[in-house]
């Protein structure tokens, strides 16, 4: 099974998010997006129409069905999904999915829940560690040690 390059590996320690290059066409993610859409869509245990209800709550704005089918669908190129909606769109599908895809295009990686308070405590260890190491060189450089 050949490994796709744009996707990371999160348990290679040395894998550094990159954004994608900022080439002609390299950011057209018409597709992509509505196949992340579609995704979560599936996942989901609510119905298209339950979605399209959740997401019109949430904003106080129609959403429709029919709406939620044009931003899926392939043949409707036209049809453009919102950014304004990620956020209802993601909590009616219980998902992150659209918000870790463009955190990991843009050369970054999400952290949701415990997953962030983990990285704050490493990086917050990481320099603890450091000054500890630094405090130990001065010291010794100055004969207290």
């Amino acid at each position: 099974m050949s490994r796709d390059p744009l996707t990371l590996d999160m348990f290679t320690p040395y894998a550094v998010p990159t954004p994608h290059a900022p080439l002609p066409g390299a950011l057209a993610f018409s597709a992509v997006l509505r196949g992340l859409l579609s995704e979560a869509i599936k996942a989901s245990p609510l119905s298209r129409e339950e979605i399209a209800a959740r997401m019109s709550v949430l904003t106080g704005q129609e959403i429709t069905l029919h709406m939620i089918n044009a931003w899926t669908a392939e043949s409707r190129e036209g049809w453009r999904f919102p950014l304004e909606f990620a956020p209802a769109f993601e909590v009616a599908t219980e998902t992150h999915s659209i918000t870790a895809w463009l955190a990991d295009v843009r050369g970054g990686k999400l952290l949701v829940g415990r997953d962030a308070i983990n990285a704050e405590l490493g990086r917050l260890e990481r320099m603890r560690d450091e000054a500890a190491r630094r405090i130990k060189q001065l010291k010794r450089t100055v004969g207290d040690e």
